[in-house]
């Protein structure tokens, strides 16, 4: 798969697409609240650092409601969309960007993609009643997180026989529950889920082992940014996890990796970009 049709916008698949992370979340585990004022999200704010993730080089602009870090408080629905809606709706208007909504509520997904989101990125792999048929509707591309348990338990000792094993077998039985919705391969990206379900072995384990996931023949989606497996190697405190989060930004780049999620735009593009030249032994990103 080279292109991506995201609703009007085409993915060039050819290269690697940084996505910078716009949580306009009151408790997310590294910018939590970074976008309110006063209790209240600022529009004003987000649609700011939306734009300066685009003039850093971010090709997509991921825009989530719902804190799902480790032991994250459920969102009641119409929280999420008093969130999500007016923020997807201006970057719309105002930037040329692809917008990618986080969320795994039928009525976000369609909502937002009536006004202008190309993606639906869904932690929860679509799993949510009626959460297919919405993606269906759409027609847009979608991508499938890993998973084990819920954000509120996830991380209370996962246990895996083999995780490179049971992910693959998660993402066959999705990838199957799409089909059967209407929902044709071709539109489906995959993400391990870093973080989600899984210690740090089993993280690790997952990013050395990234290219095993390529016999679906589907995009592959990674998000390490500023995680905890970042701490678990290097102990470092979430601001001060940009080296290691690089550091696994090259690695996803090499493994095969299509789309990074991160939180440090600027900083992601120069890795993928140096990368991507040295992998493919040409220059075209050093002008």
């Amino acid at each position: 798969m080279t292109i991506l049709q995201c609703g009007s916008r085409a993915l060039n698949l050819q290269y690697v697409h940084v996505m910078g992370i716009l949580n306009v979340t009151p408790d997310s585990f590294s910018d939590g609240g970074e976008l309110f004022k006063h209790n209240k999200l600022s529009v004003e704010n987000a649609l700011e650092r939306a734009a300066q993730m685009v003039k850093e080089g971010a090709s997509i602009i991921d825009v989530g409601g719902e804190s799902t870090r480790p032991g994250a408080k459920k969102v009641t629905l119409q929280e999420e969309l008093d969130r999500v809606l007016p923020i997807v709706d201006i970057i719309s208007k105002e930037l040329d960007v692809l917008i990618s909504v986080d969320t795994s509520q039928p009525e976000v997904i369609i909502n937002a993609a009536q006004l202008g989101a190309g993606i639906i990125n869904d932690v929860r792999a679509l799993s949510v009643p009626g959460a297919l048929e919405a993606a269906a509707e759409t027609g847009l591309p979608i991508c499938l997180m890993h998973m084990k348990g819920s954000p509120q338990d996830m991380q209370d000792a996962p246990i895996y026989t083999n995780v490179i094993d049971e992910v693959a077998a998660f993402f066959h039985e999705r990838i199957k529950a799409c089909a059967e919705a209407g929902i044709a391969s071709a539109r489906l990206l995959l993400d391990p889920g870093f973080g989600f379900g899984k210690t740090l072995e089993h993280n690790l384990a997952l990013l050395n082992r990234l290219d095993a996931l390529h016999d679906f023949a589907l995009p592959l989606l990674i998000g390490t940014s500023r995680k905890s497996m970042i701490a678990g190697v290097l102990d470092r405190a979430v601001d001060q996890r940009l080296p290691g989060s690089l550091a696994t930004v090259a690695i996803g780049v090499m493994k095969g990796a299509k789309i990074i999620r991160v939180h440090d735009v600027l900083e992601s593009v120069d890795v993928v970009r140096m990368t991507e030249a040295v992998m493919h032994e040409r220059g075209e990103w050093c002008e």
